[in-house]
């Protein structure tokens, strides 16, 4: 007589899956300091975006001469947003990269009591904006060399909406949990670096 087959075991629910978070910096007064300058925050970036370089690389690769570069790269290093690449390096000439995969900025810092340090704020928040719209133009002028499916997967929106601040603070907070879920993934054919830009604020109303 043959056996009975044993009963399936109940099977797990999945576990969701896990994504590795970014290594952010969160900025205080001093760090802020340290960083809201135009030419650190370019270097930054080309790092972040770019991988490790030399301040040679670099200098080319902004149109800026290699002992500004030099010289600002060793002030992002003395505030902890860059260290040295020794594995990268195959001469006497210094390799560098960024020490976090991004930056937090603390909105108490554009009240602080310290003049200086506001400065520095605005300096900031202007530096970004400015980058952004760079990046949005290089991309426009560039367009017309990417595939098809590039260019349809490109996007330039707006959207005006109705909320409470918290509504839009939960809005912003869900779209950057939705943006972190695509990190990490396995690589494909056909990948490429894309930049996601979101910016969010209220606008008053005419009375």
């Amino acid at each position: 007589m043959p056996e009975k087959p044993e009963p399936n075991e109940p099977t797990q629910p999945a576990e969701p899956p896990q994504h590795a978070e970014p290594k952010v910096r969160t900025l205080d007064a001093r760090a802020l300091r340290g960083l809201a300058h135009p030419l650190r925050m370019r270097l930054l970036a080309a790092l972040r975006h770019d991988g490790p370089a030399t301040a040679s690389q670099l200098a080319e690769q902004l149109g800026e001469s290699s002992g500004a570069t030099s010289y600002h790269l060793r002030q992002l290093a003395a505030h902890g947003f860059v260290e040295d690449a020794p594995e990268h390096g195959k001469g006497r000439e210094r390799w560098w990269r960024a020490a976090h995969d991004g930056t937090q900025f603390d909105e108490s810092l554009m009240y602080d009591g310290d003049p200086a340090t506001r400065g520095a704020a605005d300096t900031f928040l202007h530096e970004i904006a400015t980058f952004h719209t760079q990046e949005v133009s290089t991309w426009l002028g560039d367009a017309h060399n990417w595939p098809r499916e590039w260019r349809r997967s490109s996007e330039l929106s707006d959207f005006t909406l109705r909320l409470t601040a918290d509504q839009a603070f939960e809005l912003m907070r869900r779209v950057d949990e939705l943006v972190n879920s695509y990190r990490d993934l396995p690589p494909a054919e056909g990948m490429e670096t894309v930049r996601v830009h979101t910016h969010a604020f209220p606008r008053r109303s005419r009375a």
